[in-house]
């Protein structure tokens, strides 16, 4: 029998050794050192500006940031569960949330702003941006960090030598495989490059057809649902084009380091990821640029319009022996002031609500101009990214049983009723 999760891992007890300088201790100076874990080096000086401002009013309190790989991130933070020598405050991802909260290993921060505003999470944060931190009873087990949106990365270059009008809010499926084509034909480099990845890939053609990946009781699956097999089986079948390279080639080759060694002229990007390529790729600038994403043109149901969005929040233990001093640096974190301060360094969009110019003026500080608007304009048909309690049993088998399919292992009927039921025996076995 599969278990939906648990907290046992073959590296734990040696990971648990790596913890010992994360966790806060004792001081000569008199101050409250506080930990504050992360695994994104991007955002390491926006996480510490976000502290230092609560610092400067609060002088008694340092807190260290501290940066480590996203593999490594969560082998160390499972193992500091285990033996409760939490970091002060940490990260959480909405895959990881349900597991920790279930086990009661972080804090419940349903009450967090009581004393000073009752409904101050409902007045400042969108619904999915709750959701990303709720619990599987419903309460929040964190306090929203950002929000994100996933659009179409195109090169501009490569649409000007196919004679081709850039994306726009009009585009379609159809336009997408036409403009492909077109590129193919022109300049011999791919067009669309269709990665079999969820968040990045087909979760948005799923939902911009009506349909789904899990049923309405979040925890069966949805792929016996007519619209989002049509759908899966369109975003499958762009592989079959000359012009969109197969699953072996992004076995190699992501489909951003194919971009941006123009090799391909689109592909789907998550907008936490624009701004450290625009400084990792100078070379590029001007010659690519960002739009919404092309909406099913016949959608089964709704208008054709989705994108996946998801966030993280701020976490922190319930049995930390400074958890009042964390909350209250949480509650920094989480107000205007210091969700300002994040979007300003660029980390990433606030979560709190009307705050998101502060990450787009951020692109201000280059020659070229990228249309980052975009991934604010696309919040408002925005799905929140897909899990449940059981996602870290089935979500392997429907990876192997989709690369099944295109490699032709499983014929494509056989692929969609063996995942439906890799979900729905996740949540029978528990």
């Amino acid at each position: 029998m599969r278990k939906r999760y648990k907290f046992l891992l073959p590296a734990a007890a040696g990971a648990i050794l790596l913890l010992a300088a994360g966790c806060s201790g004792g001081s000569s100076d008199g101050k409250t050192h506080l930990t504050f874990q992360i695994w994104d080096v991007a955002q390491r000086d926006g996480m510490q500006a976000v502290c230092d401002a609560y610092t400067a009013e609060h002088p008694e309190v340092e807190i260290e940031v501290q940066v480590t790989s996203w593999n490594e991130y969560w082998t160390k933070l499972e193992a500091a569960a285990i033996s409760n020598q939490m970091p002060d405050i940490f990260w959480m991802h909405t895959n990881e949330i349900l597991k920790y909260a279930d086990y009661g290993k972080i804090a419940d921060l349903t009450d967090l702003y009581d004393e000073e505003d009752p409904d101050f999470f409902a007045a400042h944060y969108s619904e999915v941006s709750l959701k990303n931190v709720q619990g599987s009873d419903g309460r929040y087990y964190g306090v929203p960090k950002d929000k994100d949106t996933v659009g179409l990365v195109y090169n501009r270059e490569m649409f000007d030598a196919a004679g081709v009008a850039y994306p726009d809010e009009t585009w379609t499926w159809d336009d997408l495989c036409e403009a492909s084509q077109k590129i193919y034909d022109a300049t011999g480099k791919y067009g669309y490059m269709a990665y079999g990845d969820d968040q990045l890939g087909y979760w948005n053609f799923v939902y911009q057809n009506g349909g789904a990946i899990l049923a309405e009781d979040g925890i069966h699956g949805a792929f016996d649902n007519p619209a989002t097999i049509d759908a899966m089986r369109f975003y499958i079948d762009l592989q079959k084009n000359d012009w969109c390279p197969d699953q072996n080639y992004f076995a190699e080759t992501s489909p951003g380091t194919a971009f941006f060694s123009e090799q391909g002229a689109m592909f789907l990007e998550g907008n936490w990821n624009v701004l450290s390529e625009m400084k990792n790729y100078p070379n590029m600038q001007g010659k690519w640029d960002v739009a919404v994403l092309p909406m099913c043109p016949d959608p089964a149901e709704g208008d054709g319009r989705a994108t996946i969005s998801n966030g993280l929040c701020y976490a922190t233990s319930p049995t930390g022996k400074n958890l009042e001093t964390v909350k209250d640096v949480l509650r920094f974190f989480g107000s205007e002031e210091g969700q300002r301060i994040q979007g300003e360094s660029g980390a990433a969009i606030p979560a709190y609500i009307g705050l998101e110019d502060t990450w787009i003026n951020v692109f201000d500080q280059f020659d070229y101009r990228l249309n980052v608007e975009c991934f604010v304009d696309m919040f408002d048909y925005s799905v929140q990214s897909v899990n449940n309690k059981y996602r870290a049993t089935w979500k392997p088998d429907v990876t192997s049983n989709l690369l099944k399919i295109y490699s032709g292992d499983l014929t494509f009927e056989e692929g969609m009723e063996a995942i439906q039921n890799a979900i729905n025996e996740a949540a029978e076995d528990d």
